[in-house]
């Protein structure tokens, strides 16, 4: 039986139903499951902020931005109101943005420095960049029900990534907290107590088996202005993480 794209069941449901990656993404962007997140995503839109007044905003759930055979994933907390909520695309159209396409560009992992719009030419290598959250939150905080019921999308995306995920790099402490249940869900062993964020952590999580690699989960201060305007996240910092992450997929030289 079809659940409503309004149905709190719908991405548990959608998601489980998506055979790769592109079907995933397609019903992603048709979700309305969280009542508060819908009416912020299109009242942004409808208001807009001056310097767009004159665009159409995107005003859905951003999907996730790279290819289907990635071996890193980049985990961020949310699209931003007049970045992702705006372009359509993760981290695109706004400072965070900046910050972290410059530092993936400068360490071979995407084709050029800026991030500014869906069709600027912008390609990823090995690197999939999602979120536990794909609606822009107000004050970019989401509740704790709204990160549950959009939990399903985050599942699946890395259970289809999985022949070939084999890092992680994760930005703050809330997609860090968001993460290690997804993890769980899919079968991945967690130490106890359960590993803490920290810019520069490091946890190795065996495979199922002993055929399977195992997923090396990475931290690192989040690319908010808050963080990058006052140091406490800089682009050497960032690359730093970025290019051990890169080493673990498989995507460059030794860890």
């Amino acid at each position: 039986m079809a659940v409503r794209e309004e149905s709190p069941q719908y991405p548990d449901r959608a998601a489980a139903r998506a055979a790769d990656l592109a079907a995933l993404d397609e019903a992603l962007t048709g979700c309305r499951a969280c009542p508060r997140l819908v009416a912020w995503r299109e009242e942004t839109a409808r208001v807009r902020r001056r310097a767009y007044a004159d665009e159409e905003y995107w005003a859905r759930p951003v999907p996730g931005l790279g290819p289907s055979d990635a071996g890193l994933a980049v985990v961020g907390l949310a699209p931003a109101a007049h970045g992702g909520n705006r372009t359509g695309r993760m981290f695109t159209g706004d400072r965070s943005g900046d910050v972290l396409f410059a530092a993936m560009h400068a360490e071979g992992l995407a084709s050029q420095p800026t991030s500014t719009a869906r069709g600027d030419g912008l390609e990823l290598y090995g690197v999939r960049v999602t979120a536990p959250v794909h609606c822009a939150p107000p004050a970019n905080k989401p509740t704790t029900d709204e990160r549950l019921t959009c939990r399903p999308w985050l599942v699946r995306e890395l259970e289809l990534l999985r022949p070939t995920l084999r890092a992680v790099v994760v930005l703050g402490a809330f997609g860090w907290q968001a993460l290690l249940p997804v993890l769980a869900d899919s079968g991945r062993r967690l130490p106890r107590p359960l590993p803490r964020f920290g810019h520069g952590a490091h946890v190795e999580l065996p495979g199922a088996d002993s055929a399977e690699p195992p997923l090396h989960l990475l931290g690192c201060y989040h690319v908010s202005q808050q963080n990058t305007f006052t140091g406490r996240l800089t682009p050497a910092m960032l690359r730093e993480v970025l290019a051990r992450g890169a080493a673990y997929a498989g995507l460059r030289g030794e860890a």
